[in-house]
């Protein structure tokens, strides 16, 4: 009998150590949560992580609407800063990456059925086209959102948008120059189609949101929020010279007991 419970044991601590359920919740920390892909994942694909299913999208929502979450735009969290509004007692932002066609055709629809918010950071160059970044020999390539598809989700309230850079380069491996190209020119290219201030930015790949002289050139370029991809809540209120924004990336492979500990840690794995 001894065997059996020391396997047991070594289970329960097995995923203990898998999550981080005992760390405590970030006092006044502010929960963003980040997507990709929404949809059953293509063959042959390498990024299997990045695809959350419509279903999965579907029970995550319904637990941040369940749950009393009142899910914020770039806008509103902006005036919120400014102290035009009070902040909710339990905020959220919902963030997707990239701009894919099928943020638009699945996770759209359910937004609006539930009456929550999104934020979609979007790669000026790919849109009516596909992810051009992606080598199609190790990775499909999909189709990307179109100008009508952006303008009708902003026009429903339902969806903001920032900018992702026009063509979703490493920023902290090309030279400078370039890299303030693409903060700058997305931002007035994104402005000029879409009549609106792009107050948020998320660095592709999440590179250069701690490299100095690459933050520096994305808060030149205007931005009031820039996004960086490392797991964590950001304690609000948030001032520039903290740091860039921490978000929670959602991973298709996640399971509720991720989910909880994401919005109320900050982190589910290690």
């Amino acid at each position: 009998m001894l065997i059996p419970a020391l396997v047991g044991g070594a289970a329960a601590i097995g995923a203990s150590c898998r999550w981080n359920w005992w760390r405590r919740p970030v006092k006044n920390g502010l929960p963003i949560l980040t997507y990709h892909k929404v949809g059953d994942y293509p063959k042959g694909s390498r990024l299997k992580p990045l695809w959350v299913t419509a279903k999965q999208f579907r029970e995550q929502m319904e637990y941040v609407k369940r749950n009393g979450y009142t899910t914020l735009t770039f806008s509103e969290l902006r005036a919120i800063d400014a102290g035009e509004k009070p902040m909710p007692e339990k905020p959220l932002l919902v963030t997707f990456d990239d701009g894919y066609a099928n943020n638009y055709e699945l996770a759209y629809p359910i937004l609006k059925e539930l009456g929550l918010k999104a934020n979609i950071f979007l790669v000026h160059d790919t849109l009516e086209g596909k992810n051009a970044w992606h080598n199609p020999a190790t990775e499909p390539q999909i189709p990307m959102l179109t100008w009508a598809q952006v303008k009708e989700m902003q026009d429903s309230g339902v969806v903001e948008f920032g900018s992702h850079t026009m063509s979703h380069k490493n920023l902290a491996r090309i030279p400078l120059d370039d890299a303030r190209r693409e903060l700058t020119e997305s931002k007035i290219r994104l402005e000029q189609r879409l009549g609106r201030e792009m107050v948020g930015f998320a660095y592709p790949y999440g590179a250069g949101a701690f490299v100095p002289e690459v933050r520096k050139a994305a808060r030149d370029a205007g931005y009031r929020y820039d996004f960086a991809f490392r797991r964590g809540l950001t304690p609000w209120p948030w001032k520039p010279e903290h740091g860039p924004i921490l978000r929670i990336y959602v991973r298709g492979d996640d399971n509720a007991l991720d989910f909880y500990l994401n919005l109320s840690r900050g982190r589910a794995r290690f």
